[in-house]
């Protein structure tokens, strides 16, 4: 607490222009304490007109006055400096980008707070406090801190600019009311601000509105896009389950006339096999009965001949022989006929389907805002057009912001050299030339 104390009262001894402990203090007329060098650099280069001011509290001396060394603060400020204590670091120093106190001097500037329009200064804590307690600056319009204060005064008349011209929609100070916008339609700054105010303020709520709308828009539309989006995969989920099923119903059909043709295939070849059997043991016993005969017919025995042609005509040879149609290639073919029909008959149903499925597939569609149709809605789109001067016409004079063009009437047309038209064949009104229809095709060949 005793050094919070100690601290505060060491305020005082601190010099207002340089922030730091005095050094050789002195004091002016009015009682404010300084550095010698600092209130003489001060003075030598304020007033050139042997008018001179306190910085802090502004009062004005004439002649110059002589400062005279406070030796109290001197001494004290000499224990100051052997107790060791240093000055507590000042409050607002300046630091980049931030505006400057136009009345601290030194190196060690302090950032401003308020900006005078009368004065246009910029002034810090300390310096701002005339403007605050003297009646002199009661009247001074302080607003914060700025380094823009040469854009609010007249660039004619070096006034404030305090009147706003809405014939030409620009700031002007009041001399120019009487000089180059004299006559024009001039208000207050301030009313201008109101009216301009509630104008911004309707600007807002339409564009609020419209905001609101759009945005009303957006999470309409994202959620028709979202819904669009689990429709269409939910779609391809689903086609790609009938369709994996009707695959495999054509899977098991195949299966199963793969089936049937082998088991008609094996009852077939088993009762072919047998017959075949039997062919081969008929074949057989007939190639020996054959070989028998043919050595019979050999013998010289008659006797022998005569007994074994006996024995052999009481053996009957069986003639019932099975009925065998034999047709390479074409036990199935029919088989394979049908079901080619069964492919060409789907083909034809499946692209039947199908023009049935894109045409309700291309039905599908997302409720998007529909487009401009009245003038209302196509003024939601507009923009103000600006004029290219590089690329007027060399007769044409822009106006209104480069937004108009206007015929000038002080350059006179040029004339047309036409020797092959008659005279009295064109008229010239406003610079322009009028030519009849059966002259036209010369006109374009010159």
């Amino acid at each position: 607490m005793a050094q919070q104390r100690v601290l505060l009262d060491q305020d005082q001894f601190y010099c207002s222009v340089c922030l730091d402990l005095l050094k050789e203090p002195v004091d002016i007329p009015c009682g404010h304490s300084y550095c010698r060098s600092c209130i003489e650099d001060c003075w030598d280069q304020v007033d050139l007109k042997g008018v001179y001011s306190c910085p802090q509290c502004r009062q004005t001396f004439t002649p110059r006055p002589v400062p005279k060394i406070n030796i109290v603060l001197a001494l004290v400020v000499e224990k100051l400096k052997k107790t060791g204590l240093q000055a507590a670091p000042p409050p607002a120093l300046c630091y980049a980008g931030d505006v400057v106190c136009d009345f601290c001097t030194g190196t060690r500037k302090q950032k401003a707070l308020m900006s005078c329009l009368v004065c246009l200064a910029s002034y810090c804590e300390t310096h701002l406090q005339p403007h605050y307690e003297s009646p002199a600056f009661k009247k001074h319009k302080l607003v914060k801190a700025t380094t823009q204060l040469q854009e609010k005064i007249c660039s004619h008349h070096d006034k404030l600019l305090e009147v706003f011209c809405r014939t030409d929609q620009q700031c002007i100070c009041l001399l120019c009311t009487m000089d180059k916008h004299k006559g024009h339609d001039t208000v207050s700054a301030a009313a201008e601000r109101t009216e301009k105010q509630r104008q911004l303020g309707m600007s807002q709520q339409k564009v609020q509105k419209r905001f609101q709308e759009r945005e009303k828009k957006l999470m309409e539309l994202q959620q028709a896009v979202e819904s669009l989006k689990s429709s269409a995969q939910a779609a391809v989920e689903d086609s790609d389950k009938i369709f994996t099923e009707l695959i495999r119903s054509i899977e098991r059909r195949r299966s199963q006339v793969r089936r049937l043709i082998r088991a008609q295939e094996k009852a077939l070849v088993s009762q072919a096999e047998g017959l075949l059997e039997q062919l081969k043991q008929e074949i057989a016993e007939l190639r020996k009965r054959s070989t028998e005969l043919e050595q019979l017919s050999h013998t010289e025995d008659h006797i022998h001949f005569l007994q074994v042609t006996k024995s052999l005509s009481s053996i009957s040879v069986s003639s019932d022989l099975p009925s065998i149609v034999v047709r390479p290639l074409q036990y199935f073919g029919d088989v394979s006929k049908t079901v080619s029909e069964l492919r060409e008959k789907l083909e034809d149903f499946l692209k039947g389907e199908w023009t049935k499925i894109s045409t309700t597939v291309n039905t599908v569609d997302v409720v998007l805002p529909p487009e401009p149709k009245t003038r209302e809605q196509f003024l939601q789109y507009s923009c103000q057009l600006i004029l290219d001067p590089n690329t007027a016409h060399k007769r044409l004079s822009l106006s209104e912001g480069n937004r108009k063009g206007l015929k000038s009437l002080y350059d006179p047309p040029e004339p047309v050299a036409s020797p092959i038209l008659p005279a009295n064949s064109h008229l010239s009104f406003d610079g322009m030339t009028f030519y009849p229809p059966e002259l036209k095709d010369q006109l374009d060949k010159m």
